[in-house]
């Protein structure tokens, strides 16, 4: 049985780059994503920060991507650009990804509040189960460069006709000092996650 492994991305995952920016791409011109589009720059430096979670099929075939974004001085972090193939969808692979997303944002920004923008019902249900709370959007950061980000998206008309106050995203939060159990750090080895393995694909 050949098996996908979730790990920390680096460089030596920089090859899967562009297969990466084309499945954002893809997927933030589909209608109810609130996607937005990132240049292969912009992912190539999230990997070799250490600030992407990887997923990948048998060693060697791109299933899944996710990376980290810090605002407002490192108060506020976004765990941004989840993307599954649709190939390996229905295996509750982005869950598992969206997991060590913020189990790694977690140590990289302990005191950090998770925020997320989503129109996607899927994402909305894995950052529930992940403790993350529906907000008003006066509660995320006030960053303008993190509100840029938001330009690409096919909803930013929305956004801004109403001053940052509405959109069709929901937003959503996770505080760690209300997080009780869900905000513990499951696999901490010197600084680093455990690369993971997750369900079997035949």
């Amino acid at each position: 049985m050949k098996k996908i492994k979730v790990t920390v991305a680096g460089k030596e995952h920089l090859g899967y780059v562009p297969e990466i920016e084309k499945a954002i791409i893809f997927a933030s011109k589909k209608k109810g994503t609130g996607l937005a589009k990132r240049s292969v720059e912009y992912i190539k430096g999230k990997i070799l920060e250490g600030k992407a979670i990887i997923a990948i099929f048998d060693d060697k075939k791109f299933a899944g991507f996710c990376y980290i974004e810090s605002w407002g001085h490192k108060r506020f972090v976004a765990n941004s650009g989840l993307i599954v193939p649709e190939e390996f969808r229905g295996m509750g692979l982005a869950m598992t990804i969206k997991r060590e997303a913020l189990n790694l944002s977690r140590i990289l920004f302990p005191a950090a509040k998770l925020f997320g923008l989503t129109t996607s019902l899927a994402v909305m249900k894995i950052n529930s189960g992940l403790g993350y709370k529906p907000v008003t959007f006066s509660e995320l950061t006030d960053d303008n460069e993190f509100w840029k980000g938001c330009q690409t998206c096919a909803y930013y008309d929305i956004l801004f006709r109403t001053n940052r106050t509405h959109c069709l995203c929901t937003a959503m939060l996770y505080d760690p000092e209300k997080a009780g159990k869900n905000g513990k750090i499951f696999h901490k080895i010197k600084g680093q996650l455990i690369g993971r393995f997750v369900k079997e694909k035949s």
